[in-house]
């Protein structure tokens, strides 16, 4: 049998090793891998008007997940890589759901703070146009943290960039049960309790924002810390520390966290 003697086919960025003696084409799921950034968003993007394409039963499983066992989610991330060769989603189901939570918790917003129809409205608008909006910027920011700080101090592997998409998929994995904790969970208890002047309200209410910011900051260490060309991950964690103490501080200058944000939402309807 004689083998080929061809020197092996450029992988861009691609799991696994290919194998040289083989005429066969490159996988799709290798080219996939070597679409710019820009390519990869047009297709991601033009998926979300087609809901029959989307998996929402596997969206809100790993909506589910990132509750109860995070790790379990950042491991089908990892599993898409060395299928797909990429990080990131290119489903847009889990956006789409993460929209309707928005919107069902303007509807519990309009509830708690006794607003009208016109005003529901508004704040609707306020939720997914601007405070979304505000929310990209946020990503947008974070990608340029990202590439400024992750890539260039923390990359073992220096041929191999974090991909913009995969920072996003970690912020909308991360804001999501901070969404339903202070958005949807955090209404039940907001007249009935936490829109007090007391300690009791404030203890309440400040550690409803306590446990969702710490979610927030811990699922993102996941999502990198699953990326074996980053090291020094534990960086992520040093935040918390500071937020235990800006918990610790609100509660001895009287300051109810949670009252001052749905004031702001009142403020901003009326």
């Amino acid at each position: 049998m004689k083998y080929s003697t061809s020197p092996p086919v450029s992988r861009c960025n691609s799991p696994g090793p290919i194998e040289t003696g083989s005429n066969l084409p490159m996988p799709v799921t290798y080219r996939q891998d070597c679409m710019g950034a820009a390519t990869k968003c047009y297709k991601y993007l033009r998926k979300l008007l087609k809901f029959e394409q989307m998996d929402f039963e596997f969206a809100l499983w790993q909506m589910i997940f990132l509750f109860i066992s995070p790790q379990k989610v950042y491991r089908n991330f990892q599993s898409r890589k060395q299928t797909k060769s990429q990080f990131a989603r290119d489903d847009p189901a889990f956006l789409v759901l993460l929209m309707c939570c928005l919107c069902i918790s303007s509807i519990g917003f309009t509830i708690v703070l006794g607003l009208g129809f016109l005003q529901f409205v508004k704040l609707l608008f306020y939720m997914i146009f601007i405070d979304y909006l505000v929310a990209g910027l946020i990503v947008a920011t974070h990608y340029k943290t990202n590439e400024i700080i992750t890539n260039r101090y923390l990359r073992i592997d220096k041929t191999q960039d974090v991909e913009w998409g995969y920072a996003f998929d970690i912020h909308l994995n991360a804001f999501f049960p901070p969404l339903v904790i202070l958005h949807i969970v955090q209404l039940f208890f907001y007249n009935g309790l936490i829109s007090y002047d007391t300690f009791s309200s404030r203890f309440v209410g400040n550690t409803i924002w306590l446990i969702a910011v710490s979610y927030y900051i811990y699922i993102t260490f996941l999502g990198y810390t699953s990326m074996e060309i980053l090291h020094k991950t534990h960086i992520i964690l040093s935040t918390l520390p500071i937020i235990l103490l800006i918990y610790i501080m609100t509660l001895c200058a009287g300051i109810n966290i949670s009252h001052l944000v749905m004031e702001f939402y009142h403020y901003r309807v009326v």
